[in-house]
């Protein structure tokens, strides 16, 4: 873990902003001026030498540094104290980017490291364009509960990434347990004319009827018509709620197909929208 020292930026701020606006008070008719000048006064702040740093500017401060594990090992004690990461380190650490990427990905790894400096690492990496944790991302899904932030991070990710996850995806997919199939259905249902996607999809759609609205949707995003024999037969089923029936309903319209009439008037669900008037 790295030695290098954890300043609080954000209070040395605070600090100097203190300073400013009890001394550029007067020249301000409103707060909302003032605060509208926030923006010059952070600049200032960057510009500025600051004792706290040895005479250095806050803004020129990480810029003397660009070995990877030094920069990204700072990041991770800055999370592990609890101090709020530095938005100059972040920047710091993108702008050397690449060499940057396995210590990252290291970091993603490290089974010691907490929630916080994951996230912070899978945005870092997603801003870099990096590509290096696709397998590790695509693991991460195959057993995995319905709600968890960060394999949603690293999962919009993997949809940054484009064409280049689809294949590495379809490969593991079939390993997952249901919540992982969910979740990589929702990045691989962009990719419509995949056979192995679409029945994924119709799949998913007959054995989770608790979840027909949202598998209905991918079908629909998915683009095969092919899918309208499930979704219509799906239609007609007696015990679904309004909801779930409209969701169906669009995938059927968007598909080319014509929706089954039904009644739901006695659904509690159909009286609060119509209420509204979106039924």
């Amino acid at each position: 873990m790295s030695m290098m020292p954890i300043i609080n930026f954000d209070e040395h701020f605070a600090d100097y902003t203190s300073a400013w606006m009890k001394e550029h008070q007067g020249d301000y008719a409103t707060y909302d001026e003032m605060e509208a000048d926030l923006p010059k006064v952070y600049m200032m702040f960057l510009n500025t030498r600051a004792a706290w740093l040895g005479s250095l500017t806050p803004g020129s401060y990480f810029t003397q540094f660009e070995d990877p594990k030094v920069l990204v090992d700072w990041m991770h004690e800055y999370c592990r104290q609890g101090v709020p990461v530095p938005d100059l380190l972040t920047e710091q650490i993108t702008f050397v980017g690449k060499p940057c990427e396995k210590r990252l990905v290291e970091l993603l790894k490290d089974p010691e490291a907490g929630e916080e400096a994951k996230m912070l690492a899978i945005g870092l990496l997603r801003e870099m364009g990096s590509t290096l944790p696709k397998m590790l991302y695509i693991n991460w899904q195959l057993d995995r509960d319905e709600k968890d932030e960060m394999k949603d991070n690293a999962l919009d990710s993997l949809r940054e990434m484009g064409e280049t996850a689809v294949q590495p995806m379809l490969q593991a997919v079939r390993e997952a347990n249901a919540a992982g199939q969910e979740a990589l259905l929702d990045v691989l249902s962009n990719y419509p004319g995949n056979e192995q996607i679409f029945q994924l999809a119709i799949r998913l759609f007959r054995d989770h009827p608790e979840k027909r609205a949202l598998f209905a949707g991918y079908l629909a995003r998915i683009g095969d018509p092919r899918a309208l024999t499930e979704l219509e037969e799906a239609a007609r089923e007696k015990e679904m709620s309004y909801l779930t029936f409209i969701e169906i309903r669009n995938a059927i319209e968007e598909l080319g197909g014509e929706c089954p009439e039904r009644e739901f008037e006695e659904d509690p669900e159909y009286d609060a929208l119509r209420g509204m008037d979106l039924t």
